[in-house]
């Protein structure tokens, strides 16, 4: 039980040497895997080099599958880690290669390709190592409910306004349907504009000009939230238990008296 503590100490934080080498091991080894993946997709480099790159991807696999069982074994709750956000990440990082002895190369392809697609998450383990991505996770969390709502508004006009151009345009124009329209209203308000649907009539011009100056009014509301989320978090202040000092969130020792603030 005592080193299920010590290891529990050492794999979940950070605070102690052994705890920051095994971060920074853990931290290249996320980095090199992902270049892995990204160089085995280049077909010259796969041709010449497919065998290291297998036996590469072989040994991350084996790493990343003792780490997520590690961090079962060593977890108090084993099965809230299983079933969090950086557990479902931790199993998407080891699984990929394990699940082809189940879908082997003979069958579908589209199979082989997303198993490999899916070893790219690993990238997400990095957030991990950074209180910058954490208090960024916190914002987008508190914010969570207004970006619905934008999202919901959104949603509502970009179906008012399909609909709309699909009673004005018609299918003559290229509007022969409803969710076709909601398309082209999605991509007009983003501002993207493929140009594979274009109104023809005056009122139909006038509309999409109406929501393409939209689209830049709405841009930087969802930005603004999160912003404004991310600044009050940041403006938390706590109170120093000896002198009774107000410090920032994220201070450790006192700006006014030196003591540590628990």
């Amino acid at each position: 039980m005592q080193l299920r503590n010590r290891l529990y100490i050492v794999v979940f934080y950070s605070n102690t040497r052994a705890g920051k080498t095994f971060d920074v091991v853990l931290l290249w080894a996320i980095l090199l895997s992902v270049l892995t993946v990204l160089l085995e997709s280049v077909p010259a480099l796969d041709s010449r080099l497919g065998g290291f790159f297998n036996g590469v991807e072989w040994f991350f696999t084996l790493l990343f599958t003792l780490e997520y069982l590690l961090r079962i074994y060593i977890s108090p709750r084993p099965n809230r880690y299983v079933f969090s956000f950086w557990g479902v990440v931790d199993f998407l990082s080891a699984i990929p290669l394990w699940l082809s002895f189940v879908f082997p190369a003979t069958q579908l392809l589209f199979v082989i390709r997303f198993l490999r697609f899916i070893r790219i998450f690993r990238v997400l383990k990095l957030a991990r190592f950074t209180s910058e991505a954490r208090s960024l996770a916190g914002a987008l969390k508190s914010s969570l409910y207004k970006i619905t709502i934008f999202f919901t508004a959104i949603l509502i006009l970009v179906l008012f306004l399909g609909t709309l151009m699909y009673v004005i345009e018609g299918a003559e124009e290229g509007f022969d349907s409803i969710p076709k329209s909601i398309y082209w209203a999605i991509i007009t308000i983003t501002t993207v504009g493929y140009g594979d649907l274009v109104p023809q009539t005056d009122l139909g011009k006038f509309i999409a000009s109406f929501i393409m100056l939209t689209g830049y009014a709405i841009i930087a509301v969802p930005t603004g939230i999160v912003t404004s989320e991310i600044a009050r978090q940041n403006n938390v202040r706590v109170k120093c238990r000896s002198c009774g000092a107000e410090n920032a969130s994220e201070s450790r020792f006192c700006s006014h008296c030196g003591e540590k603030i628990s």
